[in-house]
């Protein structure tokens, strides 16, 4: 008897293309509390030093401010401002 070969169809569902998430007013305030904060303030304006690093490593994946920084103005609390 021969082996027969069954190629399975994957069933791949299309996302919407850039969906972005819903930003609320708590996050714009928490966003707005991060522009003020001084050492996320330093890091943006310096772009070096141990409150880039800080901010660059650590801060960005534990602070609440920062990741709704993130959210809202679609990048990092520690990249620039121009």
């Amino acid at each position: 008897m021969a082996k027969v070969k069954s190629k399975a169809k994957s069933k791949v569902k299309a996302k919407a293309p850039s969906q972005k998430p819903k930003v609320s007013e708590r996050d714009r305030k928490m966003a707005k509390f991060c522009l003020t904060c001084p050492v996320c303030k330093h890091a943006r304006k310096q772009q070096k030093g141990a409150a880039f690093w800080f901010v660059k490593k650590i801060e960005g994946n534990l602070c609440p401010f920062c990741k709704a920084y993130e959210r809202v103005y679609g990048k990092k609390s520690h990249q620039p401002i121009f």
